[in-house]
């Protein structure tokens, strides 16, 4: 009897494990955890990252905001190198921006049903590419980004001249290639997916890529601005290409406004000057003064003038020493009394920031016109149109930044494009529509030459002028063999080496 028992529990304990081992599997996978990532998050990752802006450089170098001190703020202030400060431009667009299309267009090149979204994904990556492209020179293009997917640790450089047509290719076919038929990316955060958007965005970069040809290939600039223009670009704000900020994704540079570097950086004398010479209306929008102060915890708001007549920018070359000269000259307390950008509108933590703008189109559309690559409206009303639309995009800043339609239009009125002066006109202003958008002022300056600068004067300057970042620390001790031969190629590591189309 003892056996029976033995036996019909040894068969219930068997029954039982054999139970368990059939539901195990089940019971050891989650039902909420995500199994695989919609390939639209890792886009919008990517937009968001494109967004990474510093001060330190390009602002500086075209003469809009500067810093008197040195240190980790070293660079256009004294027009002397700091490859730390740019290490964050390289790492973040090719980490943070250039990974992820890559890895986007890797997995929906195959997916009829997701053409849209890897087309967007390849306008993305076209404006980036062509912003460290812009900046650098030569750079790591076809195996750019590809550790991920591919395991390409050591990319190799390929040169501007060869990187360009492949740029203006991508936006050509991926522009063209956007169906509204197709399936609408919703979740798309940069135009909610609207094809019609995106297709502006991305003939607009196309525009863009040919104008920064017009002196090293004409005739390549010419064709890309044509097919541009055909396609269908950004004439108005309400199809402008900007990435939105709030609380928990911040404006990189309000949050270095408005943190530590808050009483660090200041107008330049020469932006001032250049908009109260023509009574700007937008210096009301950007500026502000902390008049008397003495210190950075002195820049309180009571303090604050946000009046175009109170506005004094801050002399370019001056160090911690001789801006504080400079501002006794000037009738100021010290060099904390010279104008800020006002990081409580303009460059608040929320404030967006612009890739392509309906201003910016419109001016390059100007110039097109005025060298006669473009046939239908007038260099005139395309230039007064861009002034027209920077004016008014400055209410997406801050309320508080509106410029007035009346002072707006008294402001065209008074300045006309001129005949024998157009490429100056059209770039100067091109230069104020590009305010807070670094690298694009920086390169739109040295393709065109235009606002007419001086050099900074400041005595232990290392070049005249900065035509280009150099390599990251990072990038030449882990990629040394590919970074010598894009040197080699190229010229000299350093701030004077031109960029290809820079002539």
């Amino acid at each position: 009897m003892k056996k029976i028992f033995s036996f019909c529990v040894l068969a219930l304990l068997l029954t039982m494990i054999t139970s368990c081992e059939k539901g195990f599997d089940e019971l050891n996978k989650s039902k909420t955890a995500a199994t695989e990532i919609n390939p639209a998050f890792i886009l919008n990752n990517a937009v968001i990252n494109s967004s990474i802006v510093t001060l330190v450089f390009e602002i500086g170098i075209v003469q809009q905001i500067i810093s008197p001190n040195s240190g980790v703020l070293t660079g256009a202030n004294f027009n002397q190198e700091n490859r730390t400060a740019y290490d964050i431009n390289w790492v973040s667009y090719n980490r943070n921006v250039i990974k992820h299309t890559k890895d986007i267009i890797a997995r929906t090149k195959n997916d009829p049903a997701r053409a849209n979204l890897m087309n967007m994904a390849r306008i993305i990556q076209a404006y980036t590419f062509m912003i460290l492209t812009d900046s650098y020179g030569s750079i790591p293009y076809d195996e750019g980004g590809e550790g991920y997917n591919s395991q390409i640790f050591f990319p190799k450089y390929e040169t501007q001249q060869e990187i360009y047509p492949k740029i203006i290719k991508e936006l050509t076919e991926a522009s063209a290639a956007l169906s509204a038929s197709g399936k609408i990316e919703t979740a798309d955060i940069l135009f909610g997916g609207d094809v019609d958007k995106w297709k502006k965005f991305g003939y607009s970069l196309l525009l863009r890529a040919g104008m920064r040809l017009s002196a090293a290939d004409a005739t390549q600039a010419q064709n890309a601005v044509k097919s541009a223009f055909d396609g269908g670009v950004i004439l108005q704000n309400a199809d402008n290409a900007f990435v939105k900020h709030d609380a928990n994704y911040r404006n990189p540079i309000s949050n270095t406004l408005n943190s530590t570097e808050a009483a660090n950086f200041y107008l330049t004398k020469p932006f001032v000057d250049a908009l109260k010479s023509t009574n700007d209306p937008r210096l009301v929008a950007i500026a502000v003064r902390y008049k008397g102060a003495t210190s950075g915890t002195a820049q309180t708001p009571a303090a604050g003038s946000i009046l175009a007549a109170d506005q004094i920018g801050l002399p370019m070359g001056k160090d911690n020493t001789t801006a504080g000269i400079a501002a006794k000259a000037d009738g100021l307390a010290s060099f904390y009394d010279y104008s800020q950008v006002d990081r409580n509108r303009m460059a608040k933590l929320t404030a967006p920031m612009f890739m392509v703008t309906a201003s910016q189109t419109n001016l390059l559309l100007a110039e097109a016109r005025f060298r006669g690559w473009i046939t239908t409206g007038t260099a005139a009303q395309y230039f007064s149109d861009g002034i027209k639309a920077n004016m008014d995009q400055m209410a997406s800043f801050d309320a508080k930044c509106a410029v007035p339609a009346a002072d707006r239009d008294a402001y065209i009125a008074a300045n006309p494009l001129v005949a024998g002066t157009e490429l100056n006109q059209i770039n100067t202003q091109y230069w104020i529509s590009s305010f807070l958008n670094g690298p694009e002022a920086f390169a739109n300056f040295r393709r065109s030459n235009y606002p007419q600068l001086a050099p900074n004067p400041y005595p232990g300057k290392a070049v005249t002028w900065i035509n280009r970042l150099t390599y990251p620390n990072s990038e030449i001790s882990v990629n040394s063999v590919n970074v010598k031969a894009a040197i080699a190629a190229m010229g000299p590591d350093n701030l004077e080496t031109k960029v290809w189309w820079d002539k």
